[in-house]
């Protein structure tokens, strides 16, 4: 009997998961209440001499309750079986020797340090990451340790708390850098730039930049182009990214660069 613990990578965005479900049970609940007669789904909002505008909302509540619980079923799918075959098939792209020096910026739980540190022999990967537990559950260093050692790897792995837009490491330091979701929790266009910048400044030349990321991505290849990179090879569908960008209002639009420094 195999009694090794599985490492546990956490549930992304644990808030966002638990809205969609929330207004996804609310628009269900109202849909149900229109269903049974209880209510019109109609609001009427006075516009003035007499007149009133009518807003029928019962086909609303059940395609917001409907487009959430599925949004909030495929976030939770992806967290617990989808990321690992996406981190294998996104690691896959990139030619490994096992020599490589990695950095993973915004590591979290260690998801592709760990990943990427599997396929070292000599090379040693790096996390750095401020462990926001708002972006994954139960997010901290401890617990990226601990998978390193369910993954058998913790020999290959450092991780220190840094922040991704001031990296404390020497220019050309990593021959590989990956990022997965983080980049995008920077709110602002001027913080994003500088991490990426700094993603640019860290990198050998000859190194490979990894970003998969659920927005920005254009904003991220333009960037590196800018600092002396080539031109960014775009990894996943862009239909499916269209697709999620209709669906969610343009919310999101999944996929990943791979981007080589010139030598």
């Amino acid at each position: 009997m195999n009694t090794e613990l599985k490492p546990d990578y956490g549930i992304d965005a644990p808030g966002v998961i638990r809205n969609l479900f929330l207004c996804g049970i609310a628009g269900l609940a109202l849909r149900g209440i229109v269903a049974a007669g209880l209510w019109s789904g109609v609001v009427v909002v006075p516009a003035g001499h007499g007149q009133a505008i009518r807003f029928q909302f019962g086909a609303t509540f059940l395609s917001v309750g409907l487009v959430c619980t599925a949004m909030g079923g495929w976030m939770l799918w992806t967290s617990l079986v989808g990321k690992i075959r996406e981190r294998e098939a996104l690691l896959d792209r990139i030619t490994w020797r096992g020599t490589e020096r990695v950095l993973d910026v915004g590591c979290g739980r260690g998801l592709m340090l760990l990943g990427a540190a599997k396929r070292l022999t000599t090379g040693r990967a790096t996390g750095i990451d401020i462990w926001q537990s708002e972006d994954l559950t139960r997010n901290r260093p401890e617990a990226t340790l601990e998978n390193a050692r369910r993954e058998q790897v913790a020999d290959r792995v450092e991780v220190l708390t840094m922040d991704m837009q001031a990296l404390a490491f020497p220019d050309g330091t990593f021959d590989v850098i990956v990022s997965c979701n983080a980049i995008h929790n920077l709110y602002t266009a001027a913080g994003r730039a500088k991490a990426v910048g700094e993603v640019a400044r860290v990198l050998k030349p000859g190194g490979v930049v990894l970003i998969e990321d659920i927005r920005h991505q254009q904003d991220y290849a333009d960037q590196l182009a800018a600092l002396g990179c080539g031109e960014a090879r775009w990894i996943g569908s862009r239909i499916a990214a269209v697709f999620f960008r209709i669906l969610t209002f343009g919310s999101l639009s999944p996929g990943a660069i791979l981007v080589r420094k010139r030598a």
